[in-house]
Formats: C-alpha cells, structure tokens, sequence
C-alpha cells in the first residue's frame, strides 16, 4: 500500500535531478547560442495541433504498457480514446464560437498515459516543458509556455504525482476523473481543479443511500491505492460524524494474482451479518473478488459501488449477475454534447497516430506496411475508407457521455479562465501594478488566478470551482437491472448533489429500483434492530456503537423515541405508561366519597348522627321521666349534642384534603370528644358525690357538685382541649400534602398533623380525660341502684380505650388514605360505643319498658305494699308528718353510732308482691 508513495518520491527526485541537468544544458547553450537543447526526447503516443494557445491533456488510450524498458501501449481502449477526441472536439468547437476567446486559436496537445504511472508522469513533463528538441527563446529567456493548463490526468495516484511537480510552477490541472479526497488540498495541490466530485462527497452521498434505507451495518472494500485508502478514511470519519452506521468489516482488496487473499476477504463477507457491501476500488478488483463470490456463491447481498465501476461493462456478464443484480452505484452527471456524434464520424485516420490505432482495432486491420507476417496470416489492410456506422462498436455510443462531459467541463473551463484575462483592461487588472495578462507574455499562475469562474453549460448545469478547486458536486444513482432475458441494464434511478442554498439533497424513485431479493425489497442491514418508543440502547462492550441492547425504561421514566440513548423521567405528578413511551398523571389516591371504603365510612357517621338525632328527641320527648331526670338530664343532651359532632366531624376525613379541612378536621374531632368525655366525666363524679352524700359526714361535698359547677367544670375542660388546637394551629397547622413516598405511580393526597407533638397533646388529654372517667365510673359501679349509670359509663369508658389505644399501632402503620379511615373508623367506633353503652339501656327502658322508668324503680321504696312483708327493718331515727307530697331530709342528729351491718333483702315474701 505504500508503493504509490515511494513510487511518487522517486519521480520527484528524478523530475529534479532532470530538472538540474536541463538548467545545466540551457545554461551552456545560452552562452553558446539563442536555442535549448532538450537532453533526452520522450517518445509517447499523442495527437497534436498548434494554435496561439495549446492546452494540454492527458488520456488513458491504452490500459497497458511495457515499462520501462520500452514506452510501448497495448491493449487499446476505445471509452479512453472518446475521451481524448471529446477534448479535441471541445476546442475544434471553441475556435468555431466567435463570442469565446475571438481571434484566438486554441491547440492542443494530447498524451497517452496507457495506464502507467511512469509514462503519465513523463507525458506531464513532457507538456511543461515543450516536445521540440530545440525551441528559440526570446529576450531574457521567456516566452510564452508549450501549455497553459492540462486537462487530465484521470487517475488519482496519477493526478496526485504530476501536481506535485507542476504545482510549482503554477500550471493549471483540470482533472476529469481524479476523485480522491487528498486532492482538494490546497497547500499541497495548488494549481489542481477537477470538474468530477471528490471522493469526500462520493462518500457522503454512500453515507446519504445509507441513511435512506436505514442500513446501519455495512462492509467497506477498497482497493490499495490512493483512491481506495483515501475514500476508506474518509467513509470512516464521516460515518461517525454523521451516526449514519457502523462498519462490520474493512478490507483492501491488493493489487495483483493474490487468490487466498480474496478467499479470505469472501469468508469475511459470509460470516459477517452485514447484507450491504461498499466497495471503492476498480474493474480488475472487482472481477477478482467476483470470481472468489462465485466460487463461495455468496448470495443475499446489495452492492453499492463507486463511480470507478459503477459503469464497467465487463462486469455484466450472465456469471456475476446473478450476485451483482439490484447493485446501486455512484455514476458521474451525464450530459449532453451536441455535435459530438457527427465529429467523431468524420474522423480521418490520416489525422493522427492515435486515430490510426483507433481505425486498426474497430476495423481489425493494419495500415501500410503491416507488421511481418500479417498479410500471410490472413490479415486485412486497412484503407482509411472504412465506414465506422457500419461496424459494431461502443464508441460512437454517446446517449451515456458521462467523463466526456466532465472532460468538456474542464476544457470549457480554462477557455473561459483565457477570455476573461484577455478581456481585462489595462490599468485595472488585478495583477501587480493593475496590470492584465496578455496574449504575447501568457503566464500559467494568471490563468490559474482567472479559474475562480462560473458558467453554465449547454445542458445546463452550473459550473465553479470552490476554495479547493471542487466543482459543485452531482452524480447519478445507478441500478443494475437484470432483465428476464439475461441482458444488464444500467438505469439512472435518482440524483445526488449539493447545492450553495440546500446543500446535499438525495433524490431516489424507489418504484424504478430493482431489487435481487425474493422479497423485491430493500434488505435489513443492521447489527442490532431498532430500540422502540420505551426502551433505551445499552451498547454491549467492545462492539461497534450500532450493536446494542434494548433495556426497558424504568418506573417513572419513558423515552418516546426510537433508539433512544437516555431515558427522561417524568414530571413529578406524572408517572411513565405500561409502555413506557409517554407520562401519564398519576393516579391520585385519597380517601373519596364514591369510593366503596368512603361510602362505608360516611354512611355510617351520617347514621351515628341520623341515631343521635333519634335518641336526642326521645330524650327531649320524655325529658320529665325519672330515667332522663337521673342525674342532671341536661349533661345527658349535651353528650347527644356532642356525640353527633364527633359523628359529623368524621366527615372532614372523607374528600379530597383541602386547607380548611386538613386545620379543621383535627380541631373539631378533638374539641366533640373532650366535650363529650368531660361531660360523662362530670356525671361520674356527681355519681359519685352523692353516693358519698348519702353516708353521714357526706352532705356538704354536694355543694361542689351544683348545676352551676357542672357547667363550669365542662367549659373548662373544653376550653383547655381548645386552646391546645388553637396554639398547635397557630405554631404549625396541618396542611394538605401530596405524597409520593407510598407509592412511585401514586399522589397520595394527606393532611400532614404539621406538630406531631400538638397531635399527640390532643388525643393524650383527650386519652387522660377518658381514662380518669373510666376509673372513677369503675369506683362507682356497685352502686346500691336498680339503675346504676356508673356502670354503663365505665362500660363506655371501656370501649372508647380500647378503641383509642388499638388506634395509635394502627393509624402509625397506616400508609396514605388508609391513615385517614383508620381515624374515622376509631371516631365511629367510639362514638358508637358511648352512644349504645350510654343511652342504649335508657332508650330500651323508655320505650319498651316504660314501667320501669319510675323514681321507685330507678331509687328503690321504703313504703311497700301491706301484702309484701321485708324479712327485717330498718329501725331509724327518725320523724315523720304526712301531706299530699312528702320531702325526706337526712340529717347529722347523732355523730356515731352502733351499726355493724345494714344490709337487708328487699325481695317481697310473695312472688306477686308489685308496686
């Protein structure tokens, strides 16, 4: 692969010791004479006319040599000699046109470079520095050169070794066929222009199909050489900039017989899961490799090739077609060139040497004399009077011009460079001084300086050369077709260019493209197939960034992208889909009324409230019966009255929480059971005192015990549970809070107690108040009644406890609206327990049991019927005065006494005894 390199090196090193020793001679001779002696004359094979300008070209006629022992061509090729006859007819058409370059003749001198390096490089020489072995200089040895510009060579090694020489010196090269990317080098190459598009933009077109067609996994072959190697670096660099795909493989495809390394690239190419092949490399690679496919019958595969075969026909033989079927190329722009087909009809083999080469291999015959041995042979002679229409040939096929046209391009171009310097005006030129070219002291650096130009050409394309001497790139996309009846054929199926306004575009008729597969579709080529919308790509180590894996996006985050590297997460009160491809609101979870648990939970306060209601007008419907009158009724009604605000307050759980609600609900709950308790309290205790009251000594503690005190000692207590709401409201109020803890895809939607210690100071007064009434109603409940309420009350107090302590573990452990209805559920089950434990006995009483809901019932008799007879009585101290209603007193007459047991039965001797 270096060969080309070294090769270069050399030449540059012969070019300048040729070079000394031509400024050795001319220096001896100007001393001796006014003429240059040239040491050595190259004998190539070229066409030449003179005029007042001669521009220069470089062909490949031939595609071989022998070298360099003799400068001899074989192997005639008619596509190389089109090539040079479409220069020569470019300027035959220049002369003709009187608008371009008027009173000018354009000459031309044209070389065969037979596909050789060594004979190209000498051609290029030869046209720097004239073809005459003696040449008559004018004054001060100058004088206008033997070319101004150069249109060739085609080969980018080729291209590459002449302008690296001639560049020094500033003579213009117009390239029609040189595409590699290292040319566009300005400070290494710069007097080189090029009418064809760089590989650069060759590469970037593949890259275009690529991207069109989603192939993301693709082998590259190229061939050894500057072309090849400068177009893999390339399609490589621009391939990761553009994350277009990946390679599955590289390859260089040598020079030369090497069969077991083809074999060896094929074997590449069949393990490889890549089902798309680009290949940069020319004719004699790909009839190698075709031929190792063959062998291997590598099947299933879309060539893409480059413009160096895209058009090759001898690779559309019935042996490879059945492989390089549907291949998609690169082609050069073809064009139109009016005229061409006539001139090259009327082409006299009597012109030039290059035409009599042409005129023996169309016509299968030698000019006179023939080579020994020939007319023997059964060889024909040639005449010259041959007709070409009358023979099969490619060569007058122009439907096709596509380096032609290029090569029309470029000669066209240095046309107009020499118009527009000699249309400069004296004074106003743009050289030192103002000062303009002229006809008689042309320089090739002032042509070079006026090819920063644009016209357009008869087809109509534009033509400029940018900062690099690249003309704006085009190219055809081309598609083999393989026709029913064996024949190829090659069919434009879309258009690749750039354009300064927007840029590259890519236009493909896809009905029009021929596809090798069963399926007559394009083919899969990926490594890894695409990540959809809610996963993400994982690449997997030590692999091409193409192969990966596909994670799915976790909880929260989605990605509704396909092949996306990250995946978002969602906003806070949003949560990721089953699919992962978009967030959706979370589902927000409260404690709701139309919810099974909500509509339990409220259905029963409102019935606790509806039964409060109930109770509370039995007890006002018969408030003047002994069972309501028992101790202070009116504590009773307040107890109803508070117990439905502990019904209704469980009602501020239930719903969405709002602020109002979150402050409130705590509050109310803590302030109706304080009332309540504090009220049952307060009959515990008034219980109590008159039991105390009923023992001597026990009469003066009722005067703490009054109405009045009854009423005060329930605000107070009250008030106290207020206050405490009031300072933990104030200092740290509950509040509404969305909470995402419990659940990622849940808004729990909670009232926050804000002062965990205002919270646990309300329910512990309220837990403190309950507690002492259960303990003093315990004191209380053997009371010597028929109807002893202390029971009932430490019954009720019992229940409220139980129901409170289980609360506290189970409102702790209760996450989100489960929380909230473990509260509503204690506050029913309490409420609930006092209502039934308190006023379930006296409303069974009331209503069905109305006989005994009487004083004597309630209190007991000391008067009974004469037919019922105590076993013993009691003998008392005492005094007596009958009237319609009687007043019993008690009073401390005596202040000991002698009374070791009272206890007496009070049931009747007989079982009937009522009253």
């Amino acid at each position: 692969m270096f060969f080309p390199f070294l090769f270069v090196r050399y030449l540059h090193l012969c070019f300048y010791l040729f070079l000394i020793s031509f400024l050795i001679c001319f220096s001896e001779s100007l001393l001796l004479s006014q003429s240059c002696k040239l040491l050595k004359r190259f004998y190539l094979n070229g066409m030449h006319k003179p005029g007042d300008v001669v521009l220069g070209g470089l062909f490949e006629v031939h595609y071989s040599s022998v070298f360099p022992d003799k400068m001899l061509c074989v192997r005639f090729d008619p596509p190389g000699f089109r090539h040079a006859m479409t220069m020569v007819f470019s300027i035959d058409e220049i002369n003709k046109n009187s608008n371009l370059l008027p009173n000018i003749t354009l000459g031309y001198s044209l070389y065969d470079n037979c596909a050789t390096l060594g004979i190209g490089f000498s051609a290029a020489l030869s046209l720097a520095t004239g073809r005459e072995e003696h040449f008559l200089l004018q004054e001060n040895c100058s004088g206008t050169p033997p070319v101004l510009g150069i249109v060739g060579d085609p080969f980018s090694t080729f291209s590459i070794a002449t302008s690296n020489v001639l560049g020094l010196f500033k003579l213009p090269i117009v390239s029609y066929f040189a595409t590699c990317s290292c040319l566009s080098d300005r400070r290494r190459f710069p007097s080189f222009f090029r009418t064809i598009p760089s590989d650069a933009f060759q590469v970037r077109a593949m890259i275009q199909i690529l991207k069109h067609f989603n192939w993301t996994w693709v082998g590259l072959l190229v061939s050894d050489d500057d072309y090849g190697l400068h177009a893999a670096r390339s399609f490589q660099t621009d391939l990761a900039q553009s994350d277009g795909g990946c390679l599955a493989y590289s390859e260089i495809l040598s020079w030369g017989d090497n069969p077991k390394e083809y074999e060896r690239i094929v074997d590449v190419m069949r393990k490889s899961t890549a089902r798309v092949v680009i290949v940069f490399a020319h004719q004699m690679h790909m009839i190698q490799l075709m031929e190792e496919v063959v062998k291997k019958n590598i099947t299933g595969m879309q060539w893409l090739a480059s413009e160096a075969w895209t058009l090759v026909d001898g690779l559309h033989t019935p042996a490879f077609m059945p492989y390089l079927g549907g291949t998609l190329g690169i082609a050069v722009r073809r064009g139109e060139i009016p005229g061409l087909r006539d001139f090259l009809l009327r082409m006299n083999p009597k012109q030039h040497i290059m035409v009599k080469q042409f005129w023996e291999h169309t016509f299968e015959c030698k000019f006179a004399p023939p080579p020994a041995g020939w007319v023997e042979a059964g060889g024909a002679l040639c005449t010259g009077q041959e007709d070409l229409e009358n023979v099969e040939t490619d060569f007058l096929g122009i439907s096709n011009l596509r380096p032609e046209y290029n090569i029309y391009k470029a000669v066209y171009a240095l046309a107009y460079a020499l118009h527009d310097m000699l249309q400069c005006e004296p004074g106003r030129g743009p050289f030192s001084g103002h000062s303009c070219g002229s006809l008689e002291r042309l320089e090739p650096w002032q042509v070079l300086y006026h090819l920063k130009l644009n016209f357009t050409t008869s087809f109509g394309d534009q033509v400029s050369f940018d900062e690099n001497g690249d003309a704006l790139p085009i190219y055809d996309i081309m598609n083999w077709l393989w026709l029913p009846d064996g024949k190829t054929k090659v069919q434009s199926v879309g258009v690749v260019k750039r354009s300064a306004s927007k840029g590259e575009e890519l236009t493909l008729d896809e009905d029009k493209i021929y596809w090798n597969f069963e399926s007559k579709q394009p083919p899969r080529s990926v490594c890894s197939e695409s990540c959809p919308p809610g996963t993400r790509l994982a690449r997997k180590k030590g692999q091409p960034v193409c192969c990966f894996d596909c994670i799915p996006c976790s909880d929260g985050k989605i990605s509704n992208e396909t092949d996306s590297m990250e995946c978002t997460s969602c906003p806070e009160d949003f949560w990721s889909n089953t699919e992962r491809d978009h967030c959706v609101p979370k589902k927000t979870e409260f404690l709701s009324y139309h919810e099974p648990l909500g509509i339990c939970l409220t259905t029963a306060s409102l019935l606790g409230t509806f039964i409060c209601a109930v109770v509370l007008g039995i007890f006002i419907y018969h408030r003047s019966t002994p069972i309501v009158r028992a101790n202070n009724s009116e504590l009773s009604f307040l107890i109803l009255l508070s117990l439905k605000l502990c019904f209704l307050c469980s009602l501020l759980f239930i719903g969405r929480p709002q602020l109002w609600t979150c402050q409130l609900r705590h509050a109310a709950f803590g302030i109706s059971f304080v009332l309540c308790v504090s009220c049952i309290l307060v009959k515990t205790m008034v219980v109590l005192a008159v039991f105390k009251a009923s023992k001597p000594g026990g009469g003066a503690k009722l005067k703490w015990f009054g109405v009045l005190q009854q009423r005060g000692t329930v605000l107070a207590l009250t008030c106290i549970q207020a206050a405490i709401c009031t300072v933990w409201l104030v200092s740290s109020s509950p509040a509404p809070h969305k909470n995402t803890q419990y659940h990622n895809d849940k808004i729990v939607y909670e009232c926050v107690v804000g002062s965990t210690v205002g919270f646990a100071v309300l329910l512990g007064y309220i837990g403190l108040l309950a507690t002492l009434s259960f303990l003093l109603a315990f004191l209380a409940r053997n009371l010597p009644d028929n109807f002893n309420e202390a029971k009932l009350i430490t019954f009720s107090m019992l229940i409220f406890c139980a129901v409170w302590v289980a609360f506290v573990p189970a409102y702790v452990n209760s996450p989100g609206k489960y929380a909230d209805a473990v509260e509503v559920f204690a506050i029913l089950a309490s409420s609930f327990g006092l209502l039934v434990a308190l006023f379930g006995p006296k409303c069974y009483i009331i209503l069905l049991r109305p006989e005994r809901n009487t004083k004597k019932a309630i209190m007991g008799s000391s008067s009974l019927p004469p037919s019922c007879k105590f076993q013993r009585q009691f003998h008392l101290n005492e005094m007596h005065k009958p009237g319609d209603v009687v007043l019993g007193g008690l009073f401390e007459v005596h202040y000991t006494s002698v009374f070791p047991e009272w206890t007496f039965t009070s049931e009747p001797q007989q079982p009937s005894c009522k009253g």
